[in-house]
């Protein structure tokens, strides 16, 4: 008689990546069955592939199937510390004669795509690199401004691998799985110095060493930056690389094509079916691999900040052929975006989280002053300090206003809901910089040998510093909503931004198709 396989409480949470909480409670509520065992809880492979609907044949567009479930996340035994070491000790490696053998295809040439193209160029493979766009500078990644993070703890302010492990891990409300997020954190220093050998010209402080800011939900500051275009900068370093491998012809860019389907022989990824976007030609495309980095599917909300060409079109494609999803109902909805101007706007604009570095946020704290800020009777300076509430710094007086977006965001729609909103539709706060301009122009007045008594002198003073720090940012808000920030506070509130959730995969990144990963 065949062994009966059971697995554990642990065993399946880092399975199916989700907390051992979640799996007690299944059990807790009869849905998920299991044995006591030594007095540990045992769930049979059975019990638990009926539980996930899993023992009948899944329907596909290549026929009827059984999916082989649950799937191996591939994590490493042993201290998380030491899992990645340890994995890049074991992992089979591929000689150099034998990369130039090997095809890879990537579909989506942004951060993601655009690095591991060059990268995997770089070592040997031969690539294909696909993207509907008539650039891969077009990527939507040239849309990020606020910065990248890395555990560099170059302000000496007690940052270190395990603190930006931990902030990342909160931050994602403990969904992520731990070993891969380490990783991350890991190799985020290095990623860094790749960046500056590329080109990209990160900010700098007065000594030429590489300037930080803060991000939401941490209290380090541990964020690289390029003034408020973070994402242009680093596309068009990885663009740069591709580029190197185009000319070296390890690499083949194919622009405006979208990918259709995935190719699957005998249950592994072996190419792609993709339509050329200006002769409407269908092309196959084989390959020994392929790696999927089209971002997110922010768009299935009525309105995000994601452009309208960011489709998913390729994640649901190979979904259809039998990729698993994980967490899609996982969203991030951004503090600090521009609110709703009308009915017949197609996107909504992303105003970078760097801003609440400088930016305080609040609401009256009279209804009267709100109903007046509606009808245009009053301007936001011209109400009191005393009568303004900095909602976020009164309930969380630890982060202040660089909670964690989703708190951010959950205080704004709270506010507003409550009747605060501050525009027309009853749907905006305020995010006001009149603060940090009086305080930057006396430390640069003090430092210059200035009257840092004169308010005028002062306020000018704040102003160049604060244009030299968020300029481009200041100008793009003004230019869409014809306000000057400098003089009147911006009007912010929370939109769609990016997903967490997504198409899963193993600690190697592969998803529960052979030979088809998921990067980005």
């Amino acid at each position: 008689m065949d062994k009966k396989v059971f697995y554990t409480i642990s065993e399946i949470s880092n399975i199916l990546n989700v907390s051992e909480k979640t799996i007690r409670r299944h059990i807790n509520s009869g849905k998920l069955k299991s044995q006591k065992i030594g007095g540990v809880h045992r769930i049979p492979k059975e019990d638990l592939s009926l539980f996930l609907n899993l023992k009948k044949p899944q329907k596909t567009e290549s026929g009827e199937r059984t999916i082989n479930f649950p799937k191996l996340s591939h994590v490493p035994e042993g201290d998380i510390s030491k899992k990645w070491n340890k994995h890049k000790q074991k992992i089979n490696l591929v000689s150099p004669a034998n990369k130039r053998l090997i095809d890879v295809i990537v579909v989506g040439t942004g951060l993601a795509g655009g690095s591991a193209s060059a990268t995997l160029a770089e070592l040997g493979y031969n690539v294909k690199a696909f993207c509907f766009q008539d650039s891969s500078r077009r990527a939507h990644s040239i849309a990020a401004q606020g910065g990248i993070n890395a555990a560099k703890n170059y302000q000496g302010d007690g940052d270190s691998v395990y603190r930006l492990f931990y902030d990342t891990i909160k931050g994602g409300d403990y969904r992520s799985r731990e070993a891969n997020v380490y990783r991350l954190a890991e190799v985020s220093a290095n990623i860094i110095d790749q960046c500056v050998a590329q080109g990209v010209p990160f900010a700098r402080d007065y000594g030429g060493m590489l300037d930080n800011r803060s991000f939401g939900g941490v209290l380090v500051s541990r964020t690289f930056y390029a003034k408020g275009q973070t994402g242009q900068q680093l596309l068009l370093g990885a663009y740069s690389a591709m580029n190197r491998q185009i000319n070296r012809g390890k690499l083949k860019m194919y622009t405006r094509h979208e990918m259709l389907d995935l190719v699957v022989v005998d249950g592994k990824a072996r190419g792609i079916i993709a339509r050329d976007l200006v002769s409407g030609k269908l092309e196959r495309h084989s390959a020994h691999a392929v790696v999927i980095a089209t971002g997110g599917y922010g768009n299935v909300f009525f309105l995000s900040t994601n452009a309208m060409g960011s489709n998913v079109t390729a994640s649901w494609k190979i979904h259809k052929k039998g990729a698993f999803f994980a967490n899609p109902c996982f969203t991030q909805i951004h503090p600090t975006c521009i609110p709703v101007s009308g009915e017949n706007q197609s996107k909504l604009t992303l105003m970078s989280e760097s801003l609440r570095n400088d930016g305080r946020i609040w609401v009256p704290k009279k209804i009267e002053d709100v109903k007046k800020l509606r009808l245009k009777e009053i301007k936001p300076t011209d109400i009191k300090e005393e009568d303004r509430d900095y909602y976020l710094e009164r309930r969380y007086p630890a982060f202040g206003n660089l909670v964690p977006r989703d708190v951010a965001s959950r205080a704004a729609k709270e506010r507003c809901d409550a009747g605060f909103g501050v525009n027309k539709t009853g749907e905006a706060v305020y995010l006001d910089f009149c603060s940090a301009i009086i305080r930057y122009g006396k430390e640069r007045a003090h430092s210059s040998g200035q009257d840092s008594s004169n308010i005028e002198l002062v306020t000018k003073l704040g102003k160049q510093l604060i244009k030299e720090k968020y300029g481009n940012l200041f100008q793009m808000y003004e230019k869409i909503t014809d306000e000057n920030p400098y003089e009147t506070p911006m009007m912010i509130y929370p939109a769609v931004h990016y997903t967490m959730g997504g198409v899963w995969v193993d600690y190697n990144l592969m998803t529960s198709i052979n030979g088809c990963f998921a990067i980005g």
